[in-house]
């Protein structure tokens, strides 16, 4: 169990996470919704602990993650792997050495980076690309990928890490329609088959609603609403994207539908 409890988070004046309070049972397929500026990245960062709360607690199955320092902190950040929307992929490198990468905090720094990995590491970077369909991209340096291409090649660096928890930061925000979808059933994939607690901020409305089997939103720090795709109405989406009028066509019946859709009045708020 992940346990968020009050945490909030500051910059100066600027309040972007209120007293948020969540708890996300193990296994869990989460999406985090709202506009851009809402807070959804700072979450993400807090609990793998690349931004520091200026309140509250987060714990996971009873261990406090917010006070970790030093090679426990490192240890947290293993279990809790990131995907990030840039890929962050070192693009002269050939995808298989940069799925190894994921080893880096087994090995440390310098032997990862004069590429120390074992044979058994090596067959798991080729078993990781050829869950995502990746593997004939192995000797391909990353610079020469599609986005799609790169951003499964991250995934699959991720899962080197053997983590308990999997945080995708708008995974799916630079890709095309076919691109977004096979990212999003890797994703869905790794959380159903293996277990792996995921938690995916996304612009994308209806993909929350496809994939997820909860939905967070958050408007100006605070959760707005919290509960199942099906429990989502046209008001709380209103209220999540600031979207007035008729929210544009969002139907509160449809809880799986062509992922990608987005009603326009949403579409161009969660742009905004």
């Amino acid at each position: 169990m992940l346990e968020i409890q009050q945490i909030g988070k500051a910059f100066g004046k600027v309040h972007a996470l209120k007293s948020v309070s969540l708890e996300i049972p193990q296994g869990q397929m989460v999406g985090i919704i709202g506009r851009s500026g809402a807070g959804k990245s700072t979450l993400l960062r807090m609990i793998n602990r690349l931004a520091e709360p200026t309140s509250g607690t987060i714990t996971w199955k009873g261990e406090a993650v917010s006070a970790l320092r030093g090679r426990a902190l490192l240890q947290w950040r293993a279990r809790c792997a990131m995907i990030f929307q840039q890929f962050n992929l070192v693009p002269r490198l050939d995808v298989i050495t940069n799925v190894l990468l994921g080893c880096v905090s087994r090995h440390g720094t310098l032997p990862s980076l004069v590429k120390r990995f074992t044979e058994a590491e090596r067959a798991m970077a080729v078993l990781a690309l050829e869950r995502l369909d990746c593997a004939h991209l192995a000797l391909q340096r990353a610079e020469t990928l599609s986005g799609g291409q790169q951003q499964r090649v991250a995934i699959a660096r991720a899962m080197m890490q053997d983590p308990d928890i999997l945080l995708a930061d708008e995974p799916i925000a630079s890709l095309d329609p076919r691109s977004a979808i096979q990212v999003m059933q890797a994703l869905r994939s790794i959380n159903r088959d293996d277990g792996i607690t995921v938690i995916c901020n996304l612009h994308t409305l209806d993909t929350a609603r496809q994939y997820c089997d909860r939905i967070v939103g958050i408007a100006s720090g605070e959760v707005l609403f919290d509960g199942g795709p099906a429990e989502l109405t046209t008001e709380t989406v209103r209220r999540i994207y600031g979207v007035e009028g008729d929210a544009a066509g969002f139907d509160e019946s449809a809880t799986s539908t062509a992922a990608g859709f987005e009603p326009p009045a949403v579409a161009q708020a969660a742009a905004a």
